[in-house]
């Protein structure tokens, strides 16, 4: 078994407390067969990027880089998250145009290329993560590197005229080429890239899953859509309802139903149009009013960027208007909170709330959907609302799927999911259930590994 090296642009090192599921994945997949993973060590340093860290772990070598401030700056805040964030997510309106960080996130990748080539073994399997380090692999070419390379895209791929809108596109994407694999969420976002190949990356799309590159290199292309580690989410949420922090949500609801959204700050996860849904709920369905409460958690990222600083002051002035409408003396509808909590006891308010709400705008899967169906109770599940725009929707049909920019929609299935009796919760709850269980991280990991090297 070849020698397995995963490159993202955050490491999960050991010991390090915020390690999620695909860590723990991509951990076991290291452990299984000796490895090294590489990537940027989280310091932003004085000095010039480049140097090196290392530490082990039985067979597994962590390799991370410190980045200068001016390199960190033009190639993860600027090309990283204010081109190609916005511009992955549809929002061509967001799009920074700027030369400077367009050419400050090439050199990084190619630190990376060098600092990474010397590491690297003729046998080895590479698989490179994320729009972080598209083109690293062509890097990796030019320095003389042969092994097989794969890469798993986390986030959607737009559709082909909005990549082309992106100056000097061509150069970007074209480097995808370079790859064995490359990997989707779902089947869209590989057709929508066959699109993008046809149309404008001078390629050709043969047999399904394979692409011809201008020059005649062939390359695969496959959906993989990413799951949870859906047994242990399933015991967490269990243990979970005896932490204080989830009897203390309990007892405040005094009896009423919950609804729970958890998303990042982020403008693609469709927040002002899910308080506007449910302000819209509350007008629509008088009748269930001041019987569900719903619990907004909304942990603040990329806090010094402009429109996210405008995002978290429109949130908070719809809640107020939403709240100093609706509410009674003894009834807050909207409970709008921005920290983070444990992961385990997330899973317990999962448990919890009747009514998971999961209504991005865009989103490569969501894996808070599947966390939520995982957390119930099997006994009495909650109903899982979710938007039509999110990977997850292509997996989890049995779920109320929505608009989210259709709040009369959104309004009427919170309604729905509130009002829907056991029989048919647990019927719906189950299909979805069942798929997790068959389909989650290690299976999503074990796949995708075995499609990049097979010959």
């Amino acid at each position: 078994m070849n020698r397995l090296v995963v490159v993202s642009n955050r490491v999960a090192t050991p010991g390090e407390s915020r390690a999620g599921g695909l860590a723990v994945a991509l951990q076991a997949a290291l452990q299984e067969r000796g490895g090294l993973w590489f990537g940027w060590s989280g310091k932003v340093v004085r000095e010039d990027s480049g140097r090196l860290h290392e530490q082990s772990d039985g067979d597994i070598r962590f390799v991370t880089m410190d980045l200068s401030r001016h390199d960190h700056d033009a190639y993860y805040n600027g090309f990283a998250n204010r081109t190609l964030w916005p511009l992955l997510h549809f929002r061509l309106d967001l799009v920074d145009y700027t030369r400077e960080t367009r050419e400050g996130y090439r050199r990084v990748n190619a630190l990376f290329a060098d600092r990474l080539a010397p590491l690297l073994r003729e046998g080895d399997t590479v698989w490179i993560h994320d729009y972080h380090l598209i083109p690293l692999a062509a890097l990796l070419r030019e320095r003389g590197i042969g092994c097989r390379i794969g890469f798993f895209l986390h986030v959607p791929m737009p559709s082909s005229d909005l990549m082309a809108a992106m100056p000097d596109h061509a150069r970007l994407f074209s480097s995808l080429y370079a790859y064995d694999l490359v990997g989707f969420q779902t089947q869209r976002d590989v057709e929508r890239f066959q699109d993008y190949v046809r149309l404008f990356g001078g390629g050709k799309v043969r047999r399904a899953g394979s692409i011809e590159a201008p020059g005649g290199r062939r390359l695969r292309v496959g959906a993989f859509p990413i799951s949870i580690d859906t047994r242990h989410v399933a015991q967490q949420a269990q243990s979970a309802m005896s932490k204080p922090a989830v009897r203390d949500l309990r007892t405040s609801l005094e009896h009423r139903m919950l609804a729970i959204g958890v998303d990042r700050l982020d403008y693609s996860k469709g927040l002002p149009e899910r308080f506007r849904g449910f302000e819209r709920y509350l007008q629509r369905h008088p009748d269930q009013k001041g019987g569900l409460t719903y619990l907004q958690i909304a942990p603040v990222s990329r806090g010094d960027v402009t429109e996210y600083q405008l995002l978290r002051n429109e949130l908070e002035q719809i809640a107020g208007h939403i709240n100093g409408s609706h509410a009674a003396p003894d009834w807050t509808p909207l409970r709008y909170v921005n920290r983070n909590f444990a992961h385990a006891t997330l899973t317990g308010f999962y448990r919890l709330a009747k009514v998971g709400l999961v209504t991005p705008l865009r989103d490569g899967m969501n894996l808070v959907a599947k966390e939520y169906v995982a957390a119930q109770d099997p006994e009495n599940p909650g109903m899982l609302v979710l938007s039509v725009l999110a990977g997850a929707a292509y997996e989890m049909k049995e779920a109320l799927i929505v608009n989210p920019h259709d709040l009369d929609g959104v309004a009427d299935a919170i309604a729905t999911a509130a009002a829907m009796p056991q029989p048919k919760r647990v019927e719906r709850w189950r299909a979805m259930m069942d798929h997790l269980l068959r389909y989650d991280i290690h299976a999503w990991r074990q796949r995708y590994l075995e499609a990049l090297e097979a010959r």
